[in-house]
């Protein structure tokens, strides 16, 4: 990874103990304003986000007859990309 591309996927926590993510990041894992993230410790120092799915969207995906949410492919802890709304 290029030091351009490393600073482009690093973040500070503030004094408020707030992040931005980068939009790149955001972008590459299908995040979009109004995903609602869960965060996991996974060990010191290490998180993962996992978009949660809304079950709000549940009876119009069951008429569509498809899913517009994610799911989160515990194999190998990577969580599919969702859908166009």
């Amino acid at each position: 990874m290029t030091a351009e591309v490393e600073r482009e996927r690093t973040t500070t926590v503030s004094s408020k103990n707030q992040i931005t993510l980068p939009v790149a990041a955001l972008r590459e894992a299908g995040v979009a304003p109004g995903d609602r993230l869960r965060v996991e410790v996974v060990s010191d120092g290490v998180f993962r986000l996992v978009r949660e799915r809304d079950p709000w969207w549940d009876p119009f995906e069951k008429l569509a007859g498809f899913d517009l949410g994610v799911t989160t492919a515990e194999a190998g802890g990577v969580a599919s990309a969702r859908g166009s709304r």
